[in-house]
């Protein structure tokens, strides 16, 4: 199975690079650093350390306080940070500068990965979430390097993928020397598609483990001051297509009853901003772009966030949040973030990447479910709004959630600490 896997891998490689060159249309990083991809990164990374792997934006920001933990911990070994998309890279970059390697995770091709490991000799690789990239997986165990999965997280769906493997995936997840969960359900999952009770560690999410850095407060502090403003806001945070129609909708009607009423629009890829760009100039609203840094205005009904790595700081802006990627069927975005601002959050019923974590939220009374129509999800930001007692009493319940859950990255550093010792 895992042959022919390979094989398949590489005979779709040109259909990856025509994948590469048509999403650099929109964002011309995708077009940059191919030769990282396959394994080609001399120069780039210092051997013998630490190899952590987060695929995109919201890994790669779970995973810094986890790096600056090791870094802390470990100060004589060199990190290494990959990542597998052009804003992960710039999240990395902008969060960790120099004090971390970075480069693109090569395909999960033998020979790339071959070549990428001879170059890195990594004494352990922790990987973010769940990639179970076989023959990386493979790699690792024959060369005897450990390999943790940290904030390790299987939906149901994903498992029964999975389980469709059979003795394919029995056989590779031995070779995996530890997992640490985010919580039973996950370990569970990972235990019925082979791994041995003993790889598995519950420790919970370290997503909850977050905090303002004081660069943060400051930045929040000089933008409430700048604004000088004493609006209503709310955000809709990391959007997909489909969900800003509705969103817009939605606060075209609030504006009737909340004339005032700012919103700050982020969606969730950068090669989207002109497109949403375009959409909230088709409904007749009038916007500032946020990369300009302009203050808003009286007649400002949105705010574009076409800037990045700056989400956290644009929750503390806000009265309400609404998590995206939940009103279609992606999953939805890490709903923490605006707890930690004690923001009452809304979600759409799509919230399978955080299931758990919303589950806790809904039965705190933290967060509100609204159906996919912008009259369901206008009512609710109507409602709180109206009733500023509510309002904060429902962003105080979120943060405690927030707040009872933290410690887990003690806890994953404690298994990490096993292999390195």
């Amino acid at each position: 199975m895992q042959r022919l896997y390979t094989c398949l891998l590489y005979l779709i490689q040109p259909l990856v690079w025509l994948r590469l060159l048509w999403r650099g249309r929109k964002a011309p990083a995708y077009r940059k650093r191919w030769l990282e991809r396959y394994g080609f990164c001399h120069g780039k990374v210092k051997a013998h350390g630490i190899l952590i792997h987060s695929v995109s934006v919201g890994e790669t920001i779970a995973a810094i306080p986890l790096i600056k933990a090791l870094q802390h911990r470990y100060p004589h070994l060199p990190i290494t940070v990959t990542t597998m998309t052009p804003t992960g890279s710039q999240q990395v970059v902008k969060s960790l500068g120099n004090t971390v390697s970075h480069v693109y995770l090569p395909y999960d091709l033998p020979g790339s990965i071959r070549r990428f490991l001879k170059q890195l000799q990594p004494k352990l690789v922790i990987i973010m979430e769940t990639e179970l990239w076989p023959n990386l997986i493979t790699a690792l165990y024959q060369r005897h390097i450990p390999l943790v999965i940290a904030n390790a997280r299987l939906s149901e769906r994903s498992a029964k993928r999975y389980a469709k493997l059979g003795n394919a995936i029995r056989r590779l997840m031995p070779q995996i020397t530890h997992i640490a969960a985010q919580n039973q359900f996950d370990a569970q999952r990972f235990i019925d598609l082979g791994l041995p009770q003993d790889h598995i560690t519950v420790t919970g999410s370290i997503k909850f483990d977050i905090h303002l850095s004081e660069q943060q407060q400051q930045s929040i502090a000089d933008l409430k001051a700048a604004w000088l403003s004493q609006r209503p806001v709310w955000i809709a945070a990391s959007t997909h297509h489909g969900e800003d129609d509705i969103i817009l909708m939605a606060h075209k009607h609030l504006l009737k009853n909340y004339p005032d009423l700012l919103l700050i629009l982020v969606p969730r890829h950068p090669e989207r901003f002109a497109s949403v760009e375009k959409l909230i100039n088709d409904y007749g609203l009038t916007y500032q772009l946020r990369s300009e840094n302009h203050v808003p205005t009286p007649q400002t009904q949105i705010i574009l966030g076409n800037t990045m790595g700056e989400l956290i700081v644009l929750y503390g802006m806000a009265d309400i949040a609404f998590v995206g990627g939940s009103l279609v069927e992606r999953g939805g975005h890490n709903p923490l973030e605006p707890a930690l601002h004690h923001l009452p959050i809304i979600m759409g019923e799509h919230t399978f990447n955080f299931n758990v974590i919303c589950e806790q939220l809904v039965q705190a009374n933290g967060l509100w479910v609204t159906q996919a129509t912008k009259d369901d999800l206008s009512q609710k930001i109507s409602q709180l709004l109206q009733d500023k007692i509510q309002r904060k009493r429902v962003g105080e319940n979120a943060f405690l959630v927030l707040k009872h859950n933290q410690g887990a990255l003690d806890r994953l550093l404690t298994v990490i600490d096993n292999p390195l010792s």
